[in-house]
């Protein structure tokens, strides 16, 4: 069979067992010099309600095994170090090493949220400036930093749409979300107290304006959609959609997740919406993954400002910078002091070293690597949507399927090529879906790479479909039960029950 990958080779696999399954009893990791002070037991120095029994069956190992039992951890990891992920809707872009410098600089990086408003001037600053900056590229008039990721910022946002309608004395009970838009929107919405009403997307992957005007009616707060959408197409109607749901009291969200396709280009408040969040992590190159940390900011039109979260961070005439908690219409905390400091660091050392015309270039770069994906697999895959796409592109599985293989096998196939797979099965609007966001991090030649691996697996689908169901081949761990692993999950590791001597 024809290779025509020219960078992916197979790698040496060899498989680590738990630090637990190398302990012997005696090993110590260090040898420590004999006391010379009398021997008194813990217990007796303490008092014994102060001291934990021992850890029954922790490790005894030796200095090096624990040492290369973690390096060889270490290099399994896959990361935006590694290679290329091209998982939709997620934006694994680069995080720069440069917000890393900035975050760990003394005075930043061991700032203590308490410290008193006189001492922390410059952390303020630094909140105020990302603040401003977002607003800037969002076209909005508010921003609050304090959410902790994007989801968390949906669910603030919903919950100021609910505070903003109760005082104009029309709660309402809907919100709408379009059926291509990610799956914590429905969550969000249930959560601050609305019910959720789909609306169809039309032949052109976009909001069905006939839907729209059909549903939107006195009892939706607004409208919920995600532009671009999952499809990665950017709602062309996004004027007319806005002036549906504002011409019926409703406001507009905008899920922000796929904002690194906009910044520089467009801003969601020039185009109708009133309220929306933003993913650092996704846009604005900090740390992605591990379960954080994350922040998810949330800005808003004027008339939604007086809602943020509390406190807000304002700068006075005189340039001094301090928190105000007198705010009277603000739905409250959403957490615990003024969001996660370090990734509004790193976001405006991402701002700042690329200026406008960067992050424009970056957001242009992003555009054009997804359409030339598109552009190279697309008599490959099928293509549903066969469109221009913004930042990312979305195949289906269709053709290959016909031959009893489908999206979770090929991607599964391409680890042994070398590259993390793509975001399988979403959108569900797109059955089958191959979902792939290269960003602007990749090169051509990545792309090249990862383009001739997809390629390659279609080919192998052709001439031996039951050789792609088996893959992968090099990884160390091969074919999982996933629906065991689902309904049966193992979380913790157990010593196998010890065989009696005859």
């Amino acid at each position: 069979m024809e290779n025509r990958i020219r960078e992916a080779r197979p790698h040496v696999t060899r498989n680590e067992g738990l630090i637990f399954e190398r302990s012997s009893t005696g090993k110590a990791g260090a040898e420590l010099s004999p006391l010379d002070v009398p021997a008194v037991s813990p217990a007796e120095l303490l008092g014994a309600d102060r001291v934990r029994a021992e850890v029954e069956g922790f490790p005894e190992v030796s200095e090096l095994e624990v040492i290369r039992h973690f390096t060889r951890l270490s290099t399994w990891n896959y990361s935006v170090d590694v290679g290329l992920y091209p998982l939709g809707s997620c934006t694994m872009k680069y995080n720069a090493r440069i917000n890393e410098v900035v975050a760990r600089l003394e005075g930043l990086g061991t700032e203590h949220p308490y410290t008193p408003q006189s001492l922390a001037q410059g952390c303020l600053r630094i909140l105020y400036e990302t603040a401003r900056c977002l607003q800037e590229i969002t076209g909005m008039d508010g921003v609050s930093l304090q959410p902790s990721a994007g989801a968390q910022g949906e669910l603030t946002g919903i919950l100021m749409i609910h505070a903003f309608l109760a005082e104009r004395g029309e709660p309402r009970k809907y919100i709408l979300i379009p059926d291509s838009a990610h799956g914590t929107n429905p969550a969000s919405v249930a959560i601050s107290g609305y019910e959720v009403r789909n609306i169809k997307s039309n032949e052109q992957g976009c909001v069905d304006l006939a839907d729209l005007e059909r549903a939107m009616d006195a009892d939706v707060a607004g409208l919920m959609l995600t532009n671009p959408n999952t499809l990665g197409i950017f709602e062309t109607d996004i004027g007319r959609i806005a002036n549906i749901v504002h011409a019926r009291g409703g406001l507009v969200y905008m899920d922000g997740a796929n904002m690194n396709a906009l910044v520089g280009v467009a801003r969601p408040g020039d185009f109708g919406v009133d309220i929306m969040h933003l993913n650092l992590h996704k846009t604005f190159s900090t740390p992605h993954g591990g379960g954080g940390p994350g922040s998810g900011p949330v800005a808003v039109k004027v008339i939604l400002e007086p809602y943020l979260p509390s406190p807000a961070v304002e700068k006075s005439q005189e340039g001094i910078f301090s928190l105000n908690y007198e705010r009277p219409q603000s739905i409250g905390r959403v957490r615990a002091f003024l969001g996660n400091f370090g990734m509004a660091v790193r976001a405006l050392a991402y701002m700042l070293a690329n200026g406008p015309a960067g992050l424009r270039q970056t957001t242009e770069d992003a555009v054009l690597n997804a359409n030339y994906v598109r552009s190279q697999l697309r008599e490959t895959y099928d293509l549903p949507y066969d469109r221009p796409c913004m930042h990312e592109c979305v195949f289906s599985d269709r053709r290959q399927a016909a031959k009893g293989v489908h999206t979770m096998d090929i991607a599964k196939r391409l680890i042994d090529y070398g590259f993390h797979p793509y975001t399988t099965a979403f959108p569900l609007i797109v059955p089958g879906a191959l979902m792939i966001e290269p960003t602007e991090s990749a090169s051509k030649e990545e792309l090249d790479a990862f383009i001739d691996a997809l390629q390659a697996i279609a080919d192998e689908v052709e001439q031996d479909p039951q050789f792609v169901l088996k893959a992968p081949y090099t990884a160390r761990v091969t074919r999982l039960d996933e629906v065991g692993a689902a309904r049966k999950p193992v979380l913790r590791w157990k010593p196998a029950p010890a065989v009696p001597e005859p």
